[in-house]
C-alpha cells in the first residue's frame, strides 16, 4: 500500500500536459522504488517521511535515466528536436526535486542528493570516456552509478545493512543488462570498456572480436556477477527481516544468474 501510494504521487509530480503530448510517459524503476520504499519502512519512516524521502529521491532518478536516452548518433531535424525535448524533460524532472525540498527548507537533503549526482556524473564519465585505469576501477564506477543516490540517503538515515543490499542487487541487474545486450547485439558500453582494457593493443570493435575473445570478456562479467552474488547473500543474512517484496527480488536475481550460467555451459 504504501509503495502503490508512493508510485501515485510520484505519478502526480511527473505528469505535464506538454511533454505528455510530445514524449513517452518517464518509466519508473520499480526495483530502485521498492527497494528505496523498504528501507525507509524498515526505519519506520512515517507515510510523510516516505512521500518526503522517496518522491524528491526517485525524481533524480527518472531524470538520470531520462538524460541517459540522448544519443549522439541519430541525425536529423526531427531527431535533433527529440533530443532537446529529452534534455528538457530531464532538467524538470531534477528540477521538481529542488523544488518539493526547497518548499520544506531541507537543505540538508537536498545537498546529499545532489552529492549523489555529482558522484554518479563523475563515474559516468569514467566509464562512457573509458578513462579508467583497470577493469576494478571500471567496476567500482558502474556500482557507483547504480547506487550513489541511495547510498547517501541510506547513510543520512543509518538505515544500516541497506548499502551492501541495494549496491550488489543493482550492481549485478546492471551487469546483467549489459551482459545480454552484448550477447543480442553485441553493443554494450561496459563491454566496450573491457574489451579496451582486456585487449589494449588491438582496434577491434566488439563485432569484430573473435568468439574466444568474447568468451573471454563474458567470464570477467560473470566472474564480478557471481562475487557480487555472494555479498548480496551475505548482506541479506544480515538483514533476517527484510520484507517479502526485496526478499523475492534478490532470490529472483540469484536464481536468474544461475539458470544464464548453467545455459551458457551447457550451450558451451
Amino acid at each position: 500500500m504504501k509503495l502503490d501510494y508512493i508510485k501515485d504521487r510520484l505519478k502526480g509530480r511527473i505528469s505535464h500536459p506538454f511533454l505528455a503530448q510530445h514524449m513517452d510517459e518517464p518509466i519508473i524503476d520499480e526495483d530502485k522504488l521498492l527497494f528505496l520504499v523498504s528501507f525507509l519502512d524498515y526505519m519506520e519512516a512515517t507515510v510523510e517521511e516516505l512521500e518526503h524521502y522517496a518522491v524528491p529521491t526517485m525524481l533524480l532518478q527518472i531524470a538520470l535515466d531520462t538524460h541517459d536516452k540522448v544519443t549522439n548518433d541519430l541525425t536529423g531535424d526531427s531527431n535533433l528536436k527529440q533530443r532537446q525535448l529529452t534534455v528538457l524533460a530531464g532538467v524538470y524532472y531534477s528540477g521538481l526535486y529542488y523544488k518539493i525540498l526547497a518548499e520544506q527548507n531541507d537543505i540538508e537533503v537536498i545537498q546529499l542528493l545532489a552529492e549523489g549526482i555529482e558522484t554518479i556524473n563523475d563515474h559516468k564519465i569514467i566509464v562512457y570516456q573509458q578513462e579508467m585505469d583497470g577493469i576494478e576501477k571500471l567496476m567500482e564506477s558502474l556500482k557507483s552509478i547504480e547506487a550513489s543516490l541511495y547510498s547517501n540517503l541510506i547513510s543520512h538515515i543509518e538505515a544500516n545493512g541497506w548499502d551492501d543490499i541495494i549496491s550488489n542487487y543493482l550492481f549485478i541487474k546492471r551487469l546483467m543488462l549489459e551482459k545480454d545486450q552484448f550477447v543480442q547485439s553485441q553493443t554494450s558500453v561496459v563491454f566496450e570498456a573491457l574489451r579496451k582494457l582486456s585487449f589494449p593493443k588491438q582496434n577491434l570493435s566488439l563485432k569484430e572480436l573473435s568468439q574466444e575473445q568474447k568468451n573471454y570478456l563474458l567470464l570477467i562479467c560473470d566472474k564480478y556477477i557471481n562475487y557480487s552474488k555472494e555479498l548480496l547473500m551475505k548482506a541479506r543474512s544480515r538483514l533476517p527481516l527484510l520484507n517479502e517484496a526485496v526478499d523475492g527480488k534478490i532470490q529472483a536475481i540469484l536464481n536468474q544468474h544461475q539458470l544464464v550460467a548453467k545455459s551458457l555451459v551447457e550451450e558451451g
